[in-house]
Parts: C-alpha cells; structure tokens; sequence
C-alpha cells in the first residue's frame, strides 16, 4: 500500500474509523470507540482479521484520536509508517454551501459549526472531529464530504416546504437530506451488481439503521428524499421519531410548557422505537416480540408501515421502480423487517423469494424470485470507502 486515506466519523460519544487503500478499494484497518467521555469506554481495532481492544477512560476527542494512534502502534500498523494523503470526515450538514467534498480550513470549519442549528446531533461533533485530527496530523489535508450533497440539487418540488416563502429564504429552510453519502454508493453499486447502465435504472433505496432513510434515484440522480431540513423527519428511527404532525409541537408547548430543548430531546432522543418499546437496539426488538411482547410488537409495527408508505410514494414519484434495496444495519440484517415492509405489494410488481431473503451473506445479493417485474437486492453500504475515495480524488 503506498498510500491511504483515515476516514474518521466522529459522534456526540463514539468515534468510528478506517484506513482506505482506496485504490484498492479495501479497508486496511478498521475500529470504533464508544463512550467517549464516560470513564469505561471501549475501542476494538481489527487489523490482517486480528482484534486489538482497549478499556479506560476516553475524556474527548483528542484522546479518543489517542487511543486510536496507540491500537495502530499495538496492532502492528503504525500510522506513522504510512502516508497519508487525507483524511476524510463524514459531515452530515453542509447546508447550500457544499455541495460536493472541500478541503477544510478554518472558514469550512466555521461553516460546519454554523450549521449545526440543522444537525444539532451531527454537526458539532464532526467539527470537533475534524479539529482534533487536523491537530494529530499536521499537514495533512482534512477533507469533509458531506451527506446532504447528493440530495442538493433535488427537484425543486421535492426540496420546497410550503410555508411562506419568504420566512423559508431567510432561514434557510428546505429539504436538505441526509445519508446522501451512503444513498448515492449503494446506487451506484446496484448498477455494477446487476450490469446495468445507472442512467436507466428507477431505484428506490432503503439505509435502515439507528438512522434510518429513503431515496428515490432516478438515473442515478436523488429526486426526492425522507430526510427534510435535518435527520428527524421520516422514517422512523431507533432514537427518532420521523414524521410527526406539526401540530404535536405545538400542542405540547401550549398544553404540557415544553420548550424547544425539551422537544428537540424528545424527539431525537426519546422517541422512535425506543420511545415505543424501551429498546433501540434491532436484536432487542425482534426478540421481545418473538417472546409477545406488545409493546415491540407494535413498535415494529410502526416502523414497518412507515417504510411501506415511502415504498409506495417513491414508487409513485418514479413511476414504477427496477429496483427496491435494502442497506445498513437493519436493512442488511434483517430479514424480518424486509419482509414486513414488502409483504402483500405483489399487485406493485414487488416479491421476495423467502429463502434469498432469509439467507445471511456479507455480499451484495438479489433477495426476489427470479423473473420478478422489480428486482429486491440487499446491498451493504460503505460509506467509508465512498468517502476515502472522494478525499483521494480531490486531494490528488
């Protein structure tokens, strides 16, 4: 390997990592660190299938960068023995302004920070992120792809909120999306899967994990999106509760005196699955309701439905689909949930063959009946790898 990328994603508490050879399209070394700021936090690295782990306290950021140059050194993968030629940050929101990967300075990083009002969860831990880095590693170009950039020239239609327009200019208010990274790599990968031209394709894409979002990709373009102004609205997720009625927020700020901190709370904290049945975690879930339990069974319910209504909407805005896709840790994972979510929409052209579905793999795969009108694929995502070659590309 003569040279790679860091890719660094950095949350309010974790920090998640990999080196990309990305020529090679392959990650070399890979790790996450949870609980930063709690005095038992945890980092595993894996470097050639071997793992490296870590237990103590990780206070910030910067030790969290720490430990991860200390699992390198342990590993037998020195940082300093490779050359770096970027290292690239996930950013959820980059508003208008970025509409495709930067190198960051200071202006870039002030940006980010401006921003956050949008991505409150997000943004300013990426910021922080990206300062903690660029101070581990003098020199190196801090590169910054973000996840609004492929829904950021969406239709007009599809990016409009109807209220008044003025107010939404001056504030900035639109459909900004997110996941954008993840979204536009799994399209891109069912077209090299199936041996299909991108152009062609109607495509709708599925990324079920913690956070959850649809895409409807036209020829490989986003023409609309379940994420809006930030990552709340949608799809139901494991922290967040999608879409709500406006009315809701105003309901409980005249009746219950809840502010807006209490709702932002609320609703990216304590709603979602976990508000409905005490747990966010997939496994968790589908095993209380194996066992009646229902309260999961509802949640599940709900989640499902949810994403039922975004398969035919998007299938509508498309004008019939060639391809529906499962991605991330849920829609990789669960075989239950995909068939949940498609289950009775045959009249729409949509099956699953239950053995392909039940099937676990690691790979991309077709999960529907052959000769089906629209091909069900599961597709892993990998945003890391999209990000390092975005860094590489742009640095070189």
């Amino acid at each position: 390997m003569k040279s790679a990328v860091l890719v660094i994603n950095a949350g309010s508490s974790s920090m998640k990592y990999q080196l990309v050879d990305p020529a090679a399209g392959a990650a070399v070394a890979t790790g996450l660190i949870e609980r930063i700021g709690d005095p038992h936090s945890r980092a595993v690295h894996t470097y050639a299938g071997n793992r490296t782990t870590f237990e103590g306290a990780v206070p910030d950021h910067a030790a969290a960068l720490g430990v991860m140059q200390r699992l390198f050194d342990e590993s037998g993968s020195r940082l300093d023995g490779i050359r770096l030629i970027a290292v690239g940050h996930r950013v959820v929101q980059g508003g208008t302004r970025w509409s495709a990967p930067v190198v960051v300075d200071d202006e870039v990083l002030r940006g980010i920070r401006e921003l956050s009002s949008l991505a409150p969860l997000h943004n300013p831990a990426n910021a922080l992120g990206i300062e903690q880095a660029a101070a581990a590693f003098p020199g190196v170009p801090q590169v910054a792809v973000f996840d609004t950039a492929f829904f950021a020239d969406l239709p007009a239609a599809a990016s409009t909120y109807a209220i008044e327009a003025t107010t939404a200019q001056r504030y900035g208010i639109r459909r900004y999306g997110a996941h954008g990274t993840s979204h536009q790599y799994v399209s891109g990968q069912v077209a090299d899967v199936l041996g299909r031209d991108l152009s062609e394709l109607r495509q709708i894409v599925l990324h079920l994990g913690n956070g959850a979002s649809a895409s409807a990709v036209l020829g490989g373009r986003a023409i609309e999106t379940s994420m809006g102004l930030t990552p709340l609205e949608g799809l139901v997720m494991g922290t967040r509760s999608g879409d709500v009625d406006p009315g809701v927020l105003i309901h409980l700020m005249r009746v219950a005196g809840v502010g807006a901190d209490q709702l932002e709370d609320l609703l990216n904290r304590r709603s979602g699955v976990l508000g409905l049945a005490g747990v966010s975690d997939f496994r968790d879930l589908t095993g209380r309701v194996d066992d009646g339990d229902a309260d999961a069974t509802l949640a599940l319910d709900v989640y499902c439905h949810r994403i039922r209504k975004y398969v035919g909407a998007y299938h509508a805005v498309l004008g019939g689909a060639d391809v529906i896709t499962f991605t991330a840790g849920v829609g990789e994972n669960s075989p239950v949930v995909r068939a949940r979510v498609l289950a009775g929409l045959e009249r729409l052209g949509i099956e699953l063959d239950p053995e392909r579905n039940a099937a676990r793999s690691p790979h991309a795969r077709v999960i529907s009946p052959a000769g089906a009108a629209i091909t069900v694929m599961v597709v892993p995502t990998n945003e890391e790898l999209a990000i390092a070659r975005a860094a590489a590309e742009l640095v070189q």
